[in-house]
């Protein structure tokens, strides 16, 4: 396998414990895109019917892949430049707390 390494925002914590990318209060995945047009939300959340039934790769760190939500004012180019990102829960879904309206 190749790979490439891309110097993106991390995700600093995340809160959607029931997300199966979570565990410890950190997100796991390789990287999250956030939001569509006007909505926050962590697209790659997915909810796991069993709370212990987490990605195994629990050692990796999460960046911020792409970001969706063009009014947000650390949107560049659907690229996030904020410096690191924290994903909580708005309601019921899982969203990019970190975003600021431009």
């Amino acid at each position: 396998m190749k790979h490439i390494e891309i110097i993106m925002p991390q995700v600093k914590a995340c809160t959607a414990q029931a997300c199966g990318f979570n565990k410890d209060m950190g997100c796991h995945a390789r990287a999250i895109t956030v939001g569509d047009e006007n909505n926050p939300g962590c697209d790659t959340f997915f909810a796991v019917p069993d709370i212990s039934a987490h990605a195994k790769s629990v050692g990796r760190i999460s960046g911020v892949g792409a970001c969706k939500v063009a009014d947000c004012k650390f949107n560049d180019d659907y690229e996030c430049m904020a410096d690191e990102i924290i994903v909580g829960f708005n309601n019921t879904k899982a969203s990019c707390q970190t975003y600021v309206h431009q």
